[in-house]
């Protein structure tokens, strides 16, 4: 992965010792003019250096992600 990686938010990641979730943005993910995205990272222990997980989530599918987000998080 090449480009920007600007950190946004962290926080522990529920169930584990040292797990964490990350939210950053990453500019040119993919190369040069490649369009910009939210990458959610998830580690199961704090001092990892790459996430175990992560996806990558354009600006134009964010809100989507989050309004079925909030429909998950309702049926939990």
């Amino acid at each position: 992965m090449s480009g920007t990686v600007t950190n946004i938010a962290e926080m522990g990641l529920s169930g584990t010792k040292e797990g964490k979730i990350t939210v950053t943005t990453v500019s040119e993910p993919y190369g040069e003019k490649s369009e910009s995205v939210a990458s959610i990272g998830i580690s199961l222990q704090a001092n990892s250096q790459e996430p175990d997980w992560k996806v990558h989530i354009p600006k134009t599918n964010i809100d989507a992600v989050i309004e079925a987000l909030e429909k998950a998080k309702k049926s939990l």
